[in-house]
């Protein structure tokens, strides 16, 4: 499970610079200033799970026997990325301003990743609470 989390974070992370530099460099003078806007919340959100997959990854090699709740963090990362900022992208590339309808169900698949990340540092060996 670890290394398929760093694989995941290495495409993302990958993928969100070449967005970034995109975006800075082709996109900057073509959309409108709340499109650029919208389009660099998409990769803030990306680089910022690509990086927190890697804690996943980490978390899921140092205990092994938690391996249920940070499955369901990875994965549910990995889904709210691809949601979350795949509608942005779309939305921006598309002018079907519809796509955000779909936005927040990435946010809340993000949001349940952090939380069942949380779950499993609390019930890891060694927590005192």
């Amino acid at each position: 499970m670890d290394r398929t989390f760093v694989l995941a974070a290495a495409v993302f992370g990958f993928l969100g610079v070449a967005a970034g530099a995109f975006g800075a460099h082709a996109l900057r003078g073509s959309l409108e200033p709340r499109d650029l806007e919208i389009f660099e919340t998409a990769v803030r959100y990306q680089l910022i799970h690509a990086v927190a997959l890697l804690g996943v990854a980490s978390a899921a090699a140092r205990w092994p026997d938690l391996s249920t709740a940070l499955a369901v963090a990875g994965w549910a990362m990995v889904v709210g990325v691809v949601v979350f900022s795949g509608s942005l992208y779309a939305l921006v590339a598309s002018g079907v301003r519809g796509l955000g309808a779909i936005t927040p169900l990435g946010g809340v698949a993000l949001l349940v990743g952090w939380l069942s990340l949380a779950w499993a540092a609390f019930r890891a060996p060694g927590h005192t609470g």
